[in-house]
């Protein structure tokens, strides 16, 4: 199966294609679930609540969302998929490379408990969302393959070491233990010195 073209992502879920008024109601809904995060943290959202915030009954959304961990994973893909740009080629690799780093990291910074809650739903088990931890980490392969000039398909020990470390760095701060914006530095500055020796 191909990859969806990039500007393209928000409209396409994990389960289908959308029409333009299913594209609105899945926006409602993960609008909606973020606000919920918000004041109920990840322990009171359930798709049900979800719904009725976002004024969608609740069997139309779980046509859309299996669970919560299937809805928190795709607002971090949306945000991801938007929030992460091609690297900007006139910069020189270390450059590139920090520049998909920050940008990663920076997805939900300042966004309440949608770290933590990303964290969490992204060690689910359901299909949906192991399919959207392949896209996810299918899409910062990518980015980071073309900040090295690699192909994505066989990308080499380093861009490989890059995603164990932010892989870790975004758990961390999804755990609480540092800022989303201490994690951007401390993985800019690992990025560095990895690609140093």
């Amino acid at each position: 199966m191909s990859s969806p073209v990039f500007g393209q992502v928000s409209q396409e879920p994990t389960r289908r294609r959308l029409t333009p008024q299913q594209a609105e109601t899945v926006a409602k809904l993960t609008t909606a679930a973020v606000e919920l995060l918000n004041t109920e943290g990840f322990d009171g959202l359930t798709v049900r609540a979800v719904a009725k915030m976002a004024g969608v009954a609740p069997a139309t959304a779980y046509t859309y969302f299996s669970s919560k961990n299937h809805l928190v994973a795709e607002v971090f893909w949306r945000r991801l998929s938007a929030g992460v740009p091609q690297p900007d080629m006139s910069q020189p690799p270390s450059e590139r490379v920090a520049q998909i780093l920050r940008a990663v990291s920076m997805v939900v910074a300042g966004e309440g408990q949608l770290g933590g809650a990303v964290t969490m739903a992204l060690l689910g088990s359901d299909p949906d969302v192991e399919h959207l931890r392949v896209r996810i980490g299918g899409f910062i392969r990518r980015r980071l393959s073309e900040a090295l000039e690699t192909d994505p398909e066989q990308p080499g020990p380093l861009v490989d070491a890059l995603e164990m470390i932010y892989a870790g760095g975004l758990v961390h701060a999804g755990m609480g233990h540092m800022s989303y914006e201490q994690t951007s530095e401390r993985l800019v500055a690992a990025a560095h010195l990895l690609m140093e020796k």
